[in-house]
């Protein structure tokens, strides 16, 4: 609407000035001018007419001329002025990025890396439209080739990820795929000839995992792409690696000139195929499909040696027998005289990259063991699956960009999302829970990611929280999941890409700031670290007010100290008990009936850690003001013994509750429903068989659990003993593999919510719950109290049954799991899931909150 308005503006505003100029009486000379002059006389007064006429015209039409920019200025200025919607509207204080320990040297370190979680191995800078890098290879599989690039669990590969990775300069990753072997190391350096972000390199090892054929060539393709659109030059029309290494090169704004090269020792045929497309994301089938075609022309599975005007993509085809090993090296900065690339291409490749890497993993397990000190606590089996927890955690992390899409009116249950408006475009640099799954930002995922990744590597910490919570609003909220970028949304249907700007998630990004702020008063950290987390928190302070704010007005309950996650259908019939996504729980069962009268115990503890983390920064930094008492006396409300119990507690479960409009007698049933078009058919809704009433939810779960976790309840009070005999009754939440996300005599223990929506958080095991509990039971092992040494042996069995699980789930899959099955242990759910799971190598360290 603004865009059109603006050109019917412009037109009238032309039409105005021809109507003016047409209507101009011309000036003629007096009579006399005319009269007394002779032929020459004449000629000259009608120059001289000429020549005041034409100045009149030039300085009507000046006049003219900034009348209509005037008129044009006021229009813009009034639809530039039109109100931007809240809920788009950026938070305005100035972003944690702009921090100067985010500039400089800390940014160019971090700028190229494997950034790209979705794909086997993608590399890119972070910036938003980069230069990006990546690898497929053709696997094999029942005698079929498929190609492989985008992490997907389709493909069945027997086990990937990164064993080593450091989050900046350095990551070592084995791939099993069926017949193959393929190991891929990353590497980064920074020379003084190096353009921005310095050199990388990639070395590629392929082996025959079985018994192949001698004669069968490997296929892997290497390709570089623009996101800009630039073109990237071939290093010749034909590529012979043994004369001429150079593959590519070209030139950008960020790393100046560059160049790609590509050496091995082995007998190696390289093809190359060109494209020009800003479909960058779906690469992988443009190259299967230009394959096919040689294959039906000439029977040849080789890339033609062609490629289309101004290339923006080139792929490389490096085919040889298994085994051989490749370097693959980017040097930028090659426009210089004294560049010396000879020099660093030799520096990147062959002896000099395969000794840089060995040093690289011995830096890696050597900052592992000062970082975990795992050595004599754990058996060298617990130790690999320990560093391949952080290596996988660290390779994981993304940078994306783009803008997420916000509900902004209608029915937020309908399915349809028609009525969304973009966010502000925005950049996210974070790590992801899952590769194949989900690889984007999650927001009370990457709560519990940063637990682990401040202990490595605190500075990455930072920026992974600054880029999150840059991302507020106006209001203080937060989308909870990000999805930016046509790589990100190529993962995600389209009817889950709408954020609703009700929803929250809970506040986890508050565990590791909780722990920094506590390492500050304990002087845990050295002088550069504790002015970066100390200028950091300063300026954080105001969104992390705005954020709690933004729970306290939003997510408040009916009494005071009371809250519940907004977002719940209430005119459901087809879920056997409504989800609260925005818990991060989902189908945990609550309150059969949604309703305003909710109260919800998980969400009031985490807006205890909310206000202790916030009183906490305002001592820090001698904050003495209204908020920082508010959030004193917050504190001092929601911790309360008494009021928490009189809100959840149940005497005779002996533990916490929800509080809602709750039923137990509700099932899925079978019913025959007729459509708009007279057509049959049958479908699962609920029937309640019982009138809601407001009461206490009993559901044992890890919610019931909150206060135990939040350790409100006191070392001496009778509750804290019924908590441990809880947490070790093997018909509630004890199992041989770790703690139940529901009772085992729950009503809606392994139940279907729906008829396509398997149990979730109905019984399986969960790590970061199970962290959290751990956490706690290791905290009341600590101090007095008559249950001091019964809370200790429940915790010795407790983290013993989990390192275990994990460790042999491990080793005997090749992966770690979204969750453990309660009955056998074994994984479930997403595997490659290597976001919260990792905790188990906090869990192996005994590294809990203070």
């Amino acid at each position: 609407m603004a865009g059109t308005g603006r050109r019917s503006s412009r037109s009238r505003a032309s039409s105005s000035r021809d109507g003016n100029d047409g209507d101009a009486v011309p000036l003629r000379p007096p009579p006399n001018l005319r009269t007394q002059r002779g032929g020459r006389g004449r000629n000259q007064t009608s120059i001289g007419i000429f020549n005041v006429n034409l100045k009149v015209l030039l300085v009507l039409s000046a006049i003219a001329f900034f009348a209509i920019l005037y008129l044009i200025n006021k229009l813009m200025n009034h639809v530039e002025q039109a109100p931007t919607p809240r809920v788009v509207t950026p938070f305005p204080a100035p972003k944690l990025m702009d921090l100067p320990q985010f500039q400089g040297e800390h940014k160019e370190s971090l700028y190229w890396g494997t950034y790209r979680p979705n794909v086997y191995l993608g590399i890119r800078a972070r910036t938003p439209r980069s230069l990006i890098a990546g690898l497929m290879w053709l696997g094999i599989k029942d005698g079929r080739y498929f190609m492989r690039h985008v992490c997907q669990d389709s493909d069945d590969l027997s086990k990937y990820g990164w064993a080593q990775h450091d989050g900046r300069s350095f990551g070592h990753q084995v791939i099993v795929d069926h017949g193959m072997n393929l190991a891929t190391s990353f590497l980064k350096s920074k020379g003084e000839d190096s353009g921005y972000g310095g050199d990388w390199a990639v070395q590629i090892d392929v082996q025959n995992h079985k018994s192949r054929g001698n004669e069968e060539a490997s296929h892997l393709f290497f390709y570089l792409a623009d996101e800009d659109g630039n073109t990237l030059n071939l290093g010749g029309d034909t590529l012979d690696i043994h004369e001429n290494s150079l593959l590519a090169s070209g030139s950008r704004m960020d790393v100046g000139s560059w160049q790609l090269h590509l050496k091995s020792l082995e007998d190696l045929e390289v093809h190359f195929a060109g494209f020009k497309t800003p479909h960058i994301h779906n690469l992988s089938d443009l190259v299967q499909e230009n394959l096919g075609l040689q294959v039906r022309k000439f029977g040849r599975l080789q890339l033609p040696d062609t490629s289309e005007d101004s290339p923006n993509i080139l792929v490389f085809q490096i085919s040889a027998r298994a085994p051989f090993r490749t370097d693959v090296t980017f040097i930028s900065g090659t426009g210089l005289e004294s560049s010396r690339v000879k020099e660093r291409v030799s520096g990147l490749t062959g002896t000099s990259l395969t000794n840089q890497l060995k040093e690289k993993q011995r830096e890696f397990d050597t900052k592992f063991e000062k970082s975990f000190n795992l050595v004599d606590k754990l058996d060298p089996e617990s130790i690999v699956a320990g560093k391949a927890a952080i290596g996988n955690l660290l390779g994981g992390i993304g940078y994306f960009f783009g803008q997420s899409k916000i509900a902004v009116s209608g029915d937020m249950f309908s399915g349809s999302h028609d009525n969304s408006i973009s966010y502000w475009p925005a950049e996210l640099y974070t790590a992801v829970p899952s590769r194949p799954f989900f690889p984007r930002g999650f927001l009370w995922d990457e709560g519990f990611h940063q637990l682990l990744i401040w202990r490595w590597d605190k500075h990455i910490s930072l920026d992974i929280i600054g880029h999150w919570l840059d991302l507020m609003n106006i209001d203080g909220w937060i989308p909870r999941e990000q999805i930016l970028g046509a790589e990100a949304l190529s993962k995600v249907p389209s009817e889950f890409v709408t954020q609703l700007p009700t929803n929250g998630n809970p506040p986890a990004l508050l565990l590791a700031l909780r722990d920094l702020v506590h390492g500050l008063k304990i002087n845990k950290f050295t002088a550069a670290e504790s002015n970066a987390i100390s200028s950091f928190l300063e300026r954080a302070f105001v969104r992390l007010e705005a954020w709690f704010q933004w729970f306290k007005t939003t997510q408040s309950g009916k009494e005071v100290g009371s809250y519940y996650w907004h977002g719940r259908d209430s005119t459901t019939n087809r879920e056997l008990n409504p989800k609260t996504l925005s818990s991060g729980l989902d189908d945990y069962p609550r309150a059969s009936h949604p309703s305003e009268d909710e109260r919800h115990v998980d969400l009031r503890c985490w807006m205890l850690l909310a206000a202790d983390c916030l009183h906490s920064i305002a001592e820090l930094f001698e904050k003495e003001n209204k908020s920082a008492k508010e959030y004193g006396a917050t504190v001092k409300l929601l911790s309360d013994f008494e009021t928490l119990n009189q809100m959840h507690y149940d005497d005779t479960y002996g533990t916490y509750f929800d509080f809602g409009n709750h039923t137990e007698k509700v099932r899925l049933v079978w019913k025959e429903v007729i459509t708009g078009h007279n057509y049959a058919t049958r479908e699962l809704v609920r029937e309640v068989l019982e009138s809601p009433k407001l009461r206490l939810v009993p559901h044992i779960g890890p919610i019931s659990l909150f206060p135990f976790i939040g350790r409100i309840i006191p070392a001496d009070s009778r509750i804290l003993e019924k908590q441990l005999d809880l947490i070790s009754n093997r018909s509630i939440f004890w199992t041989d593999y770790g703690l139940r996300s529901l009772a085992k005599t729950s009503s809606m223990y392994m139940k279907r919510n729906t008829e396509h929506d398997a149990p979730y958080w109905r019984g399986p095991i969960w790590m970061n719950m199970n962290y959290m509990i751990l956490s706690s039971l290791h905290h009341y092992s600590r101090v007095d109290g008559p249950y001091k040494e019964k809370a200790r042996t429940i915790y010795d069995d407790l983290r013993g049954n989990l390192i275990r699980n994990v460790v042999k789930n491990y080793h005997k899959t090749g992966f770690f799991w979204e969750q453990y099955d309660q009955r056998n242990g074994k994984g479930k759910g997403a595997r490659v899931f290597h976001g919260w799971t990792s905790l188990v190598l906090l869990i192996m360290a005994e590294a809990y909150s203070s």
